[in-house]
């Protein structure tokens, strides 16, 4: 009876072991294309994206009662679009990459932003564009945009390529790429570690070293909270040289006690709104002045505010530039 015993439980064990051994390592259970292409999909000549065979738009449901597959094949998508942005950025807008650190070994983990040929030469003016938090990279304002509208709704492309036709030096902030994976491991960015320390890094490294006068900030969201952080942290050259923030459905937060004089005098807050673009909008006492974006969506109030936007930063402009002149000494000898 013990042999029995004895041999019942070996060839449990030598049973249980073979399944052991047989069973696979932990992999991802799903496998997605590398490429727009690869999903079945294609951007048309309005920048729609559009189902190769059908010529459809962007379906969720890939999988009839498989939330799960979706919501990953979603975001897998995603992916490939933020990549297929980056490229945008290079070939449509001739924007370059710079490293995040500044001073990044070859092997180390690191990020970057993107900057025009100018951005650090052009003497007279810079843009930077800041996009909001989430899964968002340089380039976007909204994946959702992106993938169930459009490109120019969706991605900050239509403002790079105006603010240079209007003589601006651009950069291209990338605040919510802030770890890799290492031999497995999720490493944080050193400088990048989360998207204020990132746009500190950027304006210690990037901005101040740019050789532009006067600075503008275009701020998505979350953005405006970087900004505002930005202003904490450098309010002196900050006040020098920013001579314009446009914000759109920014979500920060001003305490009334703080130095936000300054910025609450060159900034404008475009938010979601059913009233008529631009029309004025109750603010809080001592926060930014908002204004209708004309839209309810928070996604689209960038997009829906660029003209708007746009004729802000001339305005502001030409207002900074008169006050430059004023200060000048005069030329002109006593008689």
């Amino acid at each position: 009876m013990v042999k029995l015993l004895l041999k019942a439980l070996v060839v449990s064990l030598v049973i249980h072991g073979a399944m052991a051994a047989k069973e696979p390592s932990k992999k991802p259970r799903y496998y997605f294309p590398e490429t727009i292409n690869g999903f079945g999909y294609k951007f048309d000549e309005e920048g729609k994206l559009r189902n190769i065979e059908t010529g459809e738009g962007f379906h969720f449901v890939v999988k009839e009662g498989s939330h799960e597959y979706n919501q990953l094949h979603y975001e897998a998508l995603g992916e490939v679009i933020t990549k297929y942005v980056y490229k945008l950025l290079e070939t449509e807008c001739m924007l370059r990459r710079i490293p995040v650190p500044a001073d990044a070994e070859e092997d180390e983990p690191q990020s970057f932003v993107f900057i025009s040929e100018d951005a650090m030469l052009n003497t007279e003016k810079l843009l930077v564009l800041i996009h909001g938090s989430g899964v968002v990279r340089a380039g976007q304002w909204a994946r959702r945009l992106i993938i169930n509208d459009n490109l120019k709704s969706g991605t900050q492309v239509p403002f790079i390529q105006r603010a240079v036709k209007n003589g601006y030096g651009v950069l291209v902030m990338n605040t919510n790429d802030n770890v890799r994976v290492v031999d497995g491991q999720m490493v944080k960015i050193r400088e990048s570690e989360n998207p204020e320390r990132h746009a500190d890094h950027v304006w210690n490294n990037y901005i101040m070293k740019a050789k532009a006068k006067h600075i503008a900030i275009i701020a998505h969201s979350y953005g405006g909270v970087v900004t505002t952080n930005l202003f904490a942290n450098h309010e002196k050259e900050f006040v020098d040289r920013v001579f314009a923030v446009a914000m759109t459905d920014s979500v920060h937060f001003i305490n009334k006690s703080g130095p936000y004089k300054n910025l609450v005098n060159v900034a404008r807050n475009w938010v979601t709104s059913k009233s008529l673009l631009d029309t004025p909008l109750q603010t809080v006492p001592g926060d930014i002045p908002h204004y209708s974006a004309g839209v309810g969506q928070h996604e689209m109030t960038s997009w829906a505010s660029f003209k708007s936007i746009f004729k802000f930063l001339d305005v502001m402009y030409k207002k900074a530039t008169r006050s430059e002149e004023m200060q000048k000494p005069s030329d002109r000898k006593e008689l």
